[in-house]
């Protein structure tokens, strides 16, 4: 008989960033956490902004009308409600456990206000670049309720939302992505617990801790709250809790292309940029 297959390489903290106050939109208040001095991209991801305030003065003014190309954005939501509109005419609420996979393509022009005037609003958003070959593809969403994201709920009390990619115990997400094959997961630990993940060895990971402690990796580093976490080289994600756990674990393929980066729109070159704000200017869009 051959030998055993070698186990694959569990993946260990190798960067841990908490982002830096940032405010977007009209004033809504946030924490950048990719896109900053500090970790300007995690190719494919070109940003990760992290907002939660039960103060609506932090996010009333909402994101107004504003275009983007050449990029997908992803709003994920915890707690609260946002309503987006475009100029093509689609339009709907975000809500908690809901998400949004736009891919702005070639061009759109879209606007996310809060849909409440008081009370908690707490998500994400999440910048995944398109390749080359597809910035300039038709715009399209992907956007599922609460009830169309497949909530996994395993025999120790884990639970795990499954917005892209598929759970090592065979649940697959609503999103579809064929670029970067991402997953992107919203996991629940309960206390005393292990929780563990196959990714693609060639995946750029990161872990962002919502609340709880966790400890990630063989080596066991911790990670806080609000942190967000990269993982280095391997296959395998392995976590554990003592006292309980959120977090939201993302990974995805590197494009490993040339970004240029304009505001809104994101390109392969400078070129591109400058004709993304000539084609918006005059209304191509």
């Amino acid at each position: 008989m051959g030998a055993a297959p070698p186990s694959p390489a569990t993946r260990e903290l190798a960067h841990v960033t908490r982002g830096v106050p940032a405010s977007d939109g009209d004033g809504v208040r946030m924490t950048r956490i990719i896109g900053t001095p500090e970790l300007n991209m995690l190719d494919p991801f070109l940003l990760l902004d992290a907002f939660g305030s039960d103060q609506p003065q932090d996010y009333i003014g909402g994101f107004p009308s504003h275009p983007h190309r050449g990029f997908e954005t992803v709003t994920y939501l915890l707690a609260g409600r946002m309503r987006h509109k475009d100029n093509a005419g689609n339009e709907g609420v975000i809500e908690p456990g809901g998400v949004q996979w736009m891919t702005a393509g070639r061009g759109i022009v879209h606007s996310e206000m809060p849909e409440q005037e008081n009370g908690l609003l707490m998500g994400f958003q999440l910048w995944v670049n398109l390749p080359a070959r597809a910035k300039m593809t038709a715009p399209g969403y992907q956007e599922y309720p609460p009830a169309g994201v497949p909530l996994e709920v395993r025999e120790d009390g884990t639970q795990v939302r499954v917005v892209a990619g598929t759970t090592s115990a065979g649940t697959t997400g609503a999103v579809r992505n064929d670029w970067v094959t991402p997953t992107y997961l919203d996991v629940t630990l309960p206390e005393g617990l292990e929780f563990e993940q196959s990714v693609g060895a060639d995946d750029n990971s990161f872990i962002y801790l919502i609340e709880g402690d966790l400890q990630v990796g063989e080596q066991g580093k911790p990670l806080a709250p609000r942190m967000l976490g990269i993982l280095g080289a391997g296959s395998r994600v392995s976590v554990r809790t003592a006292g309980g756990a959120r977090f939201l674990l993302v990974s995805a393929q590197p494009l490993n292309e040339p970004v240029a980066r304009g505001g809104p729109f994101v390109m392969n070159t400078r070129e591109e940029i400058t004709q993304a704000f000539d084609d918006y200017r005059h209304n191509r869009f």
